[in-house]
C-alpha cells in the first residue's frame, strides 16, 4: 500500500500476525452528510472489508467531533434562546443519527468504536498535562500551545519544510503562542460556550488533540493504519504526529488519505456550497451506482462528479443487477454438460485477478474490470446452446463474493422500486397472459401488456429459455 508518510508503496506488515488496527477521522456533526463524506466513508469500508477478505481480524475505529466552533454556530443558530450547552448537545446527537442513517442506506458497515471527542475530555486534560511535562507543550493565559520547533521531524508527513510552513503561518487575534506554527492543544473558554474544569482554567480541546489520545487509547500508542482524507494530511495529521510523537508514543506506522470529492475541479465543500448531499443522490440512483462512480477512480485521487457520470455508473450498476435476476430466473434450467474442472480454473482466474488488483495498493478501479469480465463471462455461458451448471454457481458466487468486497449486492436500500410477494405475482401473471398472446399470435395485446408492465417499471427479456423481468435500474 502507498503510505504518504514515506511517500512509496510499501509490502504491508501488520504489527500483529492476522491483526489490523485501523483509526480513520470521522464526521463533524454538524450538518447532513453530503457525498464528499460517503466517499471517504466507503474508502476506508472497502479497504477494511478487503483486509478482512484476506483473513485479517481488524478493529477499526472512526471517532466523531461533537464540540467545535461549526457545532456552535449551529446550536445557536437552530435552538435561538436555548441553554447553549443543551442546544450543542442536541446538535451533535441529532446530525451524528442522520450521519449513521446515511452510512446504512449506503450500506457502509458501522465501526467498531466511535468514540466521542466529549467522552474523553479528562483522557486529553491528562495527554496535555504529560506534554507540558515534557518541555514541549505550554500554557499562555489560559490556552495550552504545542512547541512546534520540539517536534523532530515536523513537515515529513506533508513534506513541507519549516520555510515552507512559515510563509503561511500567521498569529490570529486572540491567540497567545509563541511562533505562528505553534497550535493549540487546549484553548480557553468563551462566555456562555461548552467547557470543562482543567489546570489551566474552564476551556475545550484542540481539535487535533481528540484524535492522538482517542487513537491510542483504543488501539494502543503504535497501530498500524491511520486514514483520512488528503484535506487532512496539514495540519492535522501533521499535528496528531507531533504531539504523539512528543507524548513518547511511536503512532500510526502507515497513512492512507482519500482524494478529494470535486465539482468543476473545486472542492466540494459546505463552506463553498458547491456540495450535493447523500439524500439528492439516493433519491435519484441506487446506492451502488454512487459506489460504483467511487470505484472508477483510485482512491488516492480526486473524484470530478457530474450528473453524467453517476448516469453513466447508474448503467454500469445496472449490468451486475440484470445478470443476478436472470441468474435467479434461468439457474434451474441449466444442464450439466463439459468439463467441471476446465470450468473451474477459468473462473477461479477472475478471483486470482481480482485480487492481484487489490494487493497492489487497493487498486479499484481494476479490481472492478475483473467483475465485469466475470459479467462477461457470465453472459456468455447463459447465452450459449448448453450451459454448465457447475460453472455458472461458481461463477454466480465468485461474482457475490468480490462484489461483497466493494458492498454492491448488501442490500441496496436505495432502490427506489422495492417489488413486494404480491406485486411480484401480478408482474408473473401478467407475463402469463402475454406469453399466450404470442402464442396465439395476438401482438396487439402482447405489445399492451408490455408497455403496462414498461409503465410500472418492469423491462421484459425474451430469450430462448422465455420470458425474464427486471426493475428499471
Amino acid at each position: 500500500m502507498y503510505n504518504t508518510l514515506t511517500r512509496k508503496k510499501e509490502e504491508f506488515m501488520p504489527m500483529k500476525a492476522g491483526h489490523v488496527g485501523m483509526y480513520v477521522c470521522g464526521p463533524t456533526v454538524y450538518d447532513v452528510p453530503h457525498i464528499g463524506h460517503a466517499r471517504s466513508a466507503y474508502v476506508f469500508d472497502v479497504i477494511r472489508r478487503y483486509l478482512i477478505y484476506k483473513g485479517y481480524k481488524v478493529k477499526f475505529v472512526r471517532n466523531v467531533t461533537d464540540v467545535d466552533d461549526k457545532i456552535i454556530k449551529k446550536a445557536r443558530d437552530e435552538y435561538l434562546g436555548e441553554e447553549l450547552n443543551t442546544a450543542v448537545n442536541k446538535v451533535s446527537n441529532e446530525y451524528l443519527k442522520i450521519y449513521h442513517e446515511y452510512m446504512d442506506r449506503l450500506d457502509i458497515r458501522q465501526p467498531d468504536f466511535e468514540p466521542k471527542a466529549t467522552e474523553y475530555i479528562n483522557k486529553m486534560i491528562d495527554f496535555v498535562k504529560g506534554l507540558i511535562q515534557k518541555g514541549v507543550a505550554y500554557q499562555a493565559d489560559m490556552d495550552v500551545y504545542f512547541n512546534v520547533r520540539k517536534a523532530n521531524g515536523y513537515g515529513r508527513l506533508s513534506n513541507q519544510g519549516f520555510d515552507m510552513l512559515e510563509s503561511g503561518a500567521r498569529v490570529i487575534a486572540g491567540e497567545n503562542k509563541r511562533d505562528p506554527l505553534d497550535f493549540a492543544l487546549w484553548k480557553k473558554a468563551k462566555e456562555g460556550e461548552p467547557s470543562w474544569p482543567s489546570p489551566w482554567g474552564n476551556g475545550r480541546p484542540g481539535w487535533h488533540i481528540e484524535c492522538s489520545v482517542m487513537s491510542s487509547d483504543i488501539l494502543g500508542d503504535e497501530f498500524d493504519i491511520h486514514g483520512g482524507g488528503i484535506d487532512l494530511v496539514f495540519p492535522h495529521h501533521e499535528n496528531e504526529i507531533a504531539q504523539s510523537e512528543g507524548a513518547g508514543k511511536k503512532f500510526a506506522r502507515y497513512w492512507i488519505h482519500n482524494g478529494l470529492l470535486t465539482i468543476n475541479k473545486e472542492k466540494m465543500a459546505k463552506s463553498l456550497g458547491n456540495f450535493i448531499t447523500i439524500e439528492e443522490i439516493l433519491s435519484r440512483y441506487p446506492a451502488s451506482a454512487l459506489k460504483i462512480l467511487f470505484l472508477q477512480t483510485h482512491h488516492s485521487h480526486p473524484v470530478d462528479f457530474s450528473w453524467e457520470r453517476m448516469d453513466e455508473a447508474k448503467k454500469a450498476w445496472a449490468r451486475f443487477n440484470i445478470l443476478i435476476e436472470k441468474l435467479q430466473v434461468t439457474g434451474n434450467r441449466l444442464q450439466v454438460t463439459g468439463s467441471k474442472e476446465k470450468s473451474r480454473e477459468e473462473i477461479n482466474d477472475f478471483k486470482i485477478r481480482f485480487e492481484k488488483a487489490m494487493d497492489d495498493d487497493f487498486n479499484c478501479p481494476e479490481a472492478l474490470a475483473v467483475l465485469f469480465d466475470l459479467v462477461t463471462h457470465i453472459n456468455r455461458g447463459l447465452s450459449a446452446v448448453s450451459c454448465q451448471l457447475t460453472a455458472v454457481m461458481r461463477a454466480e458466487e465468485i461474482l457475490l463474493e468480490l462484489g461483497g468486497v466493494f458492498g454492491l449486492f448488501d442490500g441496496n436500500k436505495s432502490s427506489p422500486v422495492n417489488i413486494n410477494a404480491s406485486e411480484k405475482t401480478k408482474i408473473e401473471n401478467l407475463i402469463n397472459l402475454r406469453n399466450v398472446a404470442r402464442k396465439n399470435r395476438d401482438f396487439k395485446e402482447s405489445d399492451r401488456i408490455r408497455k403496462e408492465l414498461d409503465e410500472k417499471g418492469i423491462i421484459l427479456e425474451d430469450t430462448k429459455d422465455g420470458t425474464t423481468w427486471r426493475v428499471k435500474a
